[in-house]
């Protein structure tokens, strides 16, 4: 990804939210969703966080070309503070991974999940995490058909004035 992505990848992300979420976070919060305005904060986000979060996009060369996912994975964060760099051979954590609503069961999300899993791989990681909205039943299938599990935790975070539930995933990439 690079910095001419970022409109993009708000679009994405934005209307990857719209979808995946409806039903699960409140109406109001996801119609008010700005692709903009997600941009703008992006931008503070990806140049603070460089050589820290790697994001990685997939594009779709036909009908025009464009960014059509996007994935970002970086060192397991123990609270919502912003990550800070880890060291080679430390747990890391998928912190998004969104396609836009046409090419979900492309094969896109896999693609996108197989290279920063390889790019975790490659840097010695051991354990991949995630949190995945608990009542999120797609992404869920997705993920353990990745070879994540649940590992028990579980969290609640608030998103337009109510409690979204979460749970943790994690797979095991040292040894495979």
């Amino acid at each position: 990804m690079t910095e001419d992505d970022i409109d993009a990848v708000s679009e994405v992300r934005v209307r990857g939210w719209q979808y995946a979420y409806r039903g699960l976070v409140p109406r109001e919060y996801l119609e008010e969703m700005s692709p903009a305005e997600n941009a703008q904060r992006r931008r503070g986000h990806f140049g603070a966080s460089r050589g820290i979060v790697h994001n990685v996009v997939a594009e779709d060369d036909t009908a025009g070309g464009g960014v059509v996912g996007w994935a970002a994975v970086g060192p397991y964060r123990t609270s919502d503070a912003v990550p800070r760099p880890g060291a080679p051979g430390e747990d890391e954590e998928l912190y998004a991974l969104y396609v836009r609503p046409e090419h979900i069961g492309t094969g896109v999300g896999r693609l996108l999940l197989a290279s920063v899993l390889d790019g975790a791989a490659a840097r010695g990681c051991p354990r991949m995490f995630l949190w995945v909205l608990a009542g999120n039943s797609r992404a869920r299938r997705f993920y353990e058909r990745a070879g994540f599990a649940a590992d028990g935790r579980t969290d609640t975070f608030e998103v337009g004035g109510a409690q979204v539930p979460d749970v943790r995933y994690v797979r095991v990439l040292t040894g495979e």
